[in-house]
């Protein structure tokens, strides 16, 4: 629970505030959280190595999820079989971001 109320914290702090925001960049933001959440362990780029030996890189994710279905995925909550990743839930917009910016980094 607390590390749910930390994500959601987080994600508040990197949300556009107000009238004198730029216009919302979905790639942009996209890369941002997963920069933020996933990068101690994955390779978010369009190169590079992951710093976990188990953790795929981002930029070939594609191969092995649908990414259609991605962003429902990150809202329901992703974890994995190992005790190593933490479960993160996203809120729509969010996920929507992430696929976004995961669509865009794909060979």
């Amino acid at each position: 629970m607390k590390r749910l109320l930390l994500l959601a914290m987080m994600l508040l702090a990197l949300a556009p505030a107000g009238a004198g925001a730029q216009p919302h960049d979905s790639v942009r933001h996209g890369h941002a959280l997963v920069k933020e959440f996933c990068a101690r362990c994955h390779a978010v780029g369009r190169a590079g190595n992951s710093r976990h030996p188990g953790a795929p890189p981002f930029r070939g994710i594609g191969r092995s999820y649908d990414l259609d279905g991605f962003a429902e995925r990150l809202e329901r909550g992703i974890s994995a079989g190992h005790p190593d990743m933490p479960e993160f839930i996203f809120t729509r917009a969010d996920a929507l971001d992430v696929q976004a910016y995961l669509r865009s980094i794909q060979p």
